[in-house]
């Protein structure tokens, strides 16, 4: 089983971590954390980003304390943005509750910056000047724009002893490529967890590789006399509390001040600070009191060079809030001061271990907040917590008891129709009214509304009759405060609507009452499955509207059909049949000038007379109009001459009801438009020609007109009116050129013929 599979891979990449951790204690650490929307993908039924937690709980549950070690999320935040990278933990001593609990709050939502996640990584533990190593853990390749490769190469060469190693969840065989060249520039190991077998092989490959960083030996080099620096802090502090430190000057950025107890072993650095060319800075006292000492530490050898004695004093703190609070509710907490704004102060059942915090908040700098209530009753105590080692500072008791609610509504209501409901009162705003089949589960909560501190409003029936029940739900653990019997019977509704309509066209529907506003009237396929819709109107409240029939002919059904649930309630048949239409225009037209069209009847106000490309796809629409209860309409001719067609389109659907074959020609095309004017091809310069027509109109300005063939229509060389024989002699230009002969109507503004002329 795949799953079986990626367990065992858990097992083994934890097992891997765990040595490889051990053998890099002087490493820092960064884990970058895929977070984009693809890990919500299941496999065998658990989602990847459920296995990613149980991997990374189990690696630093047991990661080797003196290992500093960061995380790096991304895709976390928004969608679709490739800036969504964030240092969720800068490389520090390893605070586990915290680093756990930052992982299991991340929820995947956008896209898959790898390369500039890694980068940050790298920038994170100043790889250029330290050792330093990066675990990635992704389920998919890059998607923004960038190469994992290339960026690994460059970080293996600007690095000192820079290392990735990556883990592949779930890749497409094609995709290791993508991810496993990280590991190869940078000499780490590529691990695919989609089987254990594969896992087994190449964890093998991760524990040679991080073996052999640990026992490289450093080239032995002559160590210089130790640089002299002094170091100096408070002669006392607070537990938990913030303290200024200085140093006199900074031998190396990496170097650490940290305080750690008297006489600690070489090393030791459990609180420290990366000084960072600095000569100050701040550190947190540790939660126990007693004797420690502030010291500078090389990052080299992790040698101390100066320290300053330090003793920490228990911080006194009070905490106080109500004697009695109601299960579920807010209430007021109040302390005296704040340790450190991370602090927090927490409401835990009496007697509940060190660091228990189910329900608390930071301090922030504040002297007051307030917390909810649990939602079971019983013996509780508030407590001031430490951020540093969550140790108790002082605590207070509270009972919480249990709240009295009462919740109505209708002894009946009808499928799919909205009832109101009311509650004696609002224990937090965020707690719910709910209504759900009698005997459901606790925490059940399918239709439910807000509190929002009002004692009333409405809910929408279920869509299945039967008996169901109103809860009063408290947000605080989804209990149960108090219940109303309901009954919900099958709501009575009819449609109706014409028995036949036109394939395309709007048709008028009616219905006897409306349930519920969002309610929809629909007309689908006869015997399709419940809830489809394809076309449907809101009912809104009206009893009467209209549709638009499908574009293809058949068997149909109206459905009444609940918001809720989806399910129909009334039906009615349809038949939806093939209109007859016919479509006319010209036959053949010169490039970008108009068409003219006329069509037998419109169907649908929306439906569409387009000129398209010959045999073009069902539904292309490049040049045309909307038929507007219209006719007859007109359209310009494409540009590139061709063979085209013009076709009625109906709205709905894009089917083409009729069609007509349309040839384009050239702009300068010599097109006879009925005057059947005849000239000869070429003539000489200052040569006089005959002229020649056929063809007859009814103005009374008709002349045959001598052009430049780019002249504009109604302008000329030399023009005659027409005589009654039909026929002219024409002087041509001196000048060698095409030139055009045009058949002019003058007051109609039309040009009837014309024919190309070239002079020699």
């Amino acid at each position: 089983m795949k799953l079986g599979a990626l367990r065992l891979a858990e097992m083994a990449l934890v097992s891997s971590m765990i040595c490889a951790a051990a053998a890099h204690a002087a490493d820092d650490v960064v884990i970058v954390y895929d977070a984009s929307g693809s890990m919500w993908g299941q496999i065998d039924g658990t989602s990847k980003i459920e296995i990613a937690r149980d991997v990374l709980t189990g690696l630093v549950n047991d990661w080797d304390k003196d290992t500093n070690l960061g995380l790096v999320a991304y895709g976390h935040r928004s969608e679709g943005d490739c800036t969504d990278i964030e240092t969720l933990i800068a490389p520090g001593p390893l605070h586990k509750s915290d680093f756990i609990e930052t992982v299991n709050v991340i929820k995947p939502v956008g896209k898959t910056p790898i390369s500039a996640a890694v980068q940050q990584a790298a920038e994170l533990m100043s790889y250029r000047d330290s050792s330093s190593t990066v675990v990635l853990i992704s389920d998919g390749v890059e998607t923004c724009n960038a190469d994992p490769c290339a960026l690994s190469a460059e970080l293996a060469k600007q690095g000192t002893n820079f290392t990735a190693h990556v883990v592949g969840f779930d890749l497409k065989e094609e995709e290791n490529a993508n991810l496993s060249c990280i590991a190869e520039n940078t000499g780490g190991v590529f691990v695919p967890a989609s089987n254990a077998a594969e896992l087994h092989g190449a964890l093998d490959q991760i524990q040679s590789a991080m073996d052999l960083k640990s026992v490289t030996p450093e080239p032995e080099l002559e160590e210089p006399p130790p640089p002299e620096v002094t170091v100096l802090g408070p002669a006392q502090a607070t537990t938990g509390a913030a303290f200024d430190v200085s140093w006199s000057k900074t031998i190396d950025p990496r170097d650490m001040v940290a305080i750690v107890p008297t006489g600690s072993d070489e090393g030791t650095r459990a609180t420290y600070l990366r000084t960072e060319g600095r000569t100050e800075g701040s550190l947190k006292a540790p939660a126990e009191p007693g004797l420690y000492e502030i010291r500078y530490i090389l990052d080299v050898g992790s040698k101390t060079l100066a320290t300053a004695p330090i003793e920490v004093v228990e911080a006194e703190v009070t905490v106080s809030g109500p004697a009695q609070a109601t299960t579920g509710a807010a209430f007021d907490v109040s302390w005296s001061k704040t340790i450190d704004p991370r602090d927090m102060v927490a409401i835990v059942p009496t007697g509940s271990d060190e660091g228990t915090r189910a329900t608390y908040l930071r301090t922030e700098g504040r002297t007051e907040g307030s917390l909810k209530a649990p939602a079971e009753p019983g013996l509780y105590e508030i407590r001031y917590i430490l951020d540093v080692g969550s140790k108790t500072l002082a605590t207070a008791p509270i009972e919480v008891v249990e709240a009295e609610v009462t919740v109505s509504g209708p002894a009946q209501a009808t499928t799919g129709a909205a009832f109101d409901v009311s509650w004696s009162k609002t224990i937090d705003p965020r707690d719910m009214v709910a209504i759900v089949p009698t005997g459901s589960d606790e925490g059940t909560r399918a239709t439910y509304l807000r509190t929002e501190g009002r004692t009333e409003g409405s809910l929408k029936a279920p869509a299945e009759p039967g008996l169901y029940e109103i809860r009063y739900i408290l947000d605080v653990g989804s209990k149960t405060l108090a219940t109303a019997p309901i009954e919900v019977v099958e709501a009575e509704v009819t449609v109706s609507g014409p028995a036949q309509a036109t394939t395309g066209a709007a048709f008028d529907v009616s219905w006897s009452k409306t349930i519920d506003p969002r309610d929809m009237v629909a007309i689908v396929p006869t015997g399709s499955d419940e809830g489809t819709r394809a076309t449907y109107l809101r009912t809104e409240g009206r009893t009467e509207g209209s549709l638009k029939a499908p574009a293809e002919p058949g068997l149909y059904e109206i459905r009444y059909i609940l918001d809720v649930g989806s399910k129909t309630l009334a039906t009615a048949p349809i038949a939806v049949i093939e209109p007859e239409i016919s479509i006319s225009g010209p036959a053949i037209v010169r490039a970008e000038t108009k068409v003219d069209i006329t069509w037998s009847s419109t169907i649908n106000s929306r439906d569409m007379v387009a000129i398209v490309p010959a045999g073009s796809d069902e539904g292309t629409r490049a040049t045309y109009l909307r038929t507007e209860e219209r006719t007859e309409g007109s359209l310009k001719a494409p540009a590139e001459p061709g063979l085209y067609e013009i076709r009625y389109i109906l709205d709905v659907g894009r089917k083409t009801l009729a069609s007509i074959p349309l040839e384009v020609v050239g702009a300068d095309a010599p097109l006879d438009d009925g005057a059947g004017l005849s000239v000869p091809e070429t003539a000489g310069s200052g040569e006089t020609i005959t002229v020649t027509w056929t063809g007859e109109s009814d103005s009374t300005d008709q002349r045959i007109a001598l052009a430049h063939k780019d002249q504009p229509d109604f302008s000329w060389i030399t023009v005659q009116s027409v005589a009654e024989d039909k026929v002219i002699d024409l002087t041509m230009a001196d000048e060698a050129g095409l030139y055009e002969v045009r058949f002019l109507d003058v007051s109609g503004r039309e040009v009837l013929g014309r024919s190309v002329v070239e002079v020699k």
